[in-house]
């Protein structure tokens, strides 16, 4: 994965969070993130090779999930000390 590949990270964030605000169901925010990143993972990453394109998007798609966690329990734990 190339650093250009990484940058897919916070954009799938974004656009879940876009999506989200919009009126889409937090709930269903986990499954427009998998969307996102198979999508980007198999048109994107790896265009000429499904399985890796959907192995690749998989991650893409649990690292944005991941990544928005952790901003989310930081934010919380900065506002309770605060």
């Amino acid at each position: 994965m190339t650093v250009y590949e990484v940058a897919l990270v916070p954009v799938i964030v974004g656009v879940v969070e876009l999506v989200k605000r919009i009126g889409l169901p937090a709930k269903l925010a986990p499954v427009v993130a998998l969307v996102l990143g198979l999508a980007a993972g198999i048109v994107y990453v790896a265009p000429g090779d499904l399985r890796q394109g959907v192995l690749m998007g998989i991650v893409l798609a649990l690292s944005a999930m991941g990544l928005y966690s952790g901003g989310k329990s930081t934010a919380e734990s900065i506002r309770e000390a605060g």
